[in-house]
């Protein structure tokens, strides 16, 4: 079977190498406009399957392309994705995004019938958070008889930390931004609320990495809330960082950029990324409890992921944790192993246990541990 990625970064890197790998993949086919990103890809993935195409993502040109693909998977920054939605549906090819973006999610999402209408599946989302955090807790849910409360904390940091923010950029700079600005969707006392981003910060305790801080951030729980509106009390995601990043960073961005609020997006993350930098050397926190009752015995489920960047692969645990959750939602598409069709959230479509099943066979370290609450 065909596939084909959506631009040449470094979340599509992950994902081409996962596809790369499954003896049932003929194709990969990867299309960016920079030839300098498609030969760098070249020369890391060294497959005869990869096949590269140098134009612009929304080419209608690349039609035909698509309906020769069994699934596509958009690495591009989210504006992209409502378009090659409507493009995948036209060309009646299953479609997966990194996404991120709320606004953008819901626009998918009124795709539905016409998804349906073609058999085609779309699942925006498909990141680590959105994405794998939505099919974990998903997961947890179904395995209790009652849900009360969900709270998940992801971040991607550097393992070596340096002042003054203890950061170093993971994946996009304009992908952060969405994360620092946008207003957080939440459930509180079974109601949506909106709360700020960069607030109500709170400590937690990561092994080896001592006191952590977390605290709300955009695009996260994406559909989460919506999907389990009514259903559960409490439901929050945050952001880890090491402390002192959220004071530090609000004051550069207002010391540094004046008022940053009103500065063009594109601007701002090429601010940020002179700021920042890049980091190699990352490490992946993840954990999510999910508290309720099960034969009516109060429990909670803990989901906890470590994982550190591949130093044989070159793959930094950013680009794993996103792009092979990317990979292995496109594989299930393309496989037809999810069989409803529309426009999904990876909640209501993903099964849990295969998905999980999947991230260990990639040497992915989840724990799953459940106990009674006291």
């Amino acid at each position: 079977m065909n596939t084909l990625i959506f631009g040449a970064g470094l979340m599509s890197r992950a994902v081409a190498y996962d596809l790369l790998r499954q003896t049932d993949v003929d194709r990969v086919y990867v299309v960016d406009t920079r030839r300098s990103q498609l030969n760098r890809l070249r020369s890391q993935l060294k497959s005869p399957k990869l096949i590269l195409v140098q134009t612009t993502a929304t080419d209608r040109k690349l039609l035909k392309l698509l309906s020769e693909c069994a699934v596509a998977v958009s690495c591009v920054p989210y504006n992209y994705n409502l378009q090659l939605t409507q493009m995948a549906i036209a060309a009646g090819t299953n479609f997966c995004d990194l996404g991120g973006n709320n606004t953008i999610v819901r626009r998918q999402l009124a795709l539905n019938k016409a998804a349906r209408k073609a058999n085609v599946t779309v699942i925006p989302d498909c990141g680590l958070a959105p994405g794998m955090t939505n099919i974990l807790v998903a997961d947890g849910i179904q395995r209790l008889d009652r849900t009360d409360q969900v709270r998940i904390r992801v971040g991607g940091l550097p393992v070596q930390p340096k002042p003054p923010l203890f950061y170093r950029l993971v994946f996009s700079a304009q992908g952060l931004l969405n994360e620092y600005v946008e207003p957080c969707l939440v459930l509180h006392q079974g109601k949506l609320q909106k709360v700020r981003p960069l607030t109500e910060p709170e400590t937690l305790i990561f092994s080896p990495f001592g006191q952590l801080e977390a605290f709300h951030t955009s695009g996260g729980s994406s559909t989460l809330p919506e999907t389990f509106r009514g259903k559960i009390q409490e439901l929050d995601y945050k952001t880890i960082r090491y402390p002192g990043h959220r004071l530090m960073f609000q004051l550069i961005m207002k010391t540094a950029l004046g008022n940053w609020q009103k500065l063009p997006r594109a601007e701002l993350a090429c601010a940020l990324e002179k700021v920042l930098g890049f980091e190699n050397d990352d490490v992946v926190l993840l954990r999510i409890d999910i508290s309720g009752t099960k034969d009516g015995i109060r429990r909670n489920i803990r989901y906890q992921l470590i994982d550190y960047a591949d130093k044989k692969t070159g793959l930094t645990s950013m680009m794993r944790t996103t792009g092979f959750s990317a990979a292995i939602v496109a594989l299930m598409l393309a496989r037809r192993e999810i069989k409803i069709t529309g426009v999904r959230t990876g909640e209501q479509a993903v099964p849990g246990r295969r998905f999980i099943s999947e991230l260990r066979r990639r040497k992915f370290r989840l724990t799953i541990r459940s106990g009674r609450v006291k």
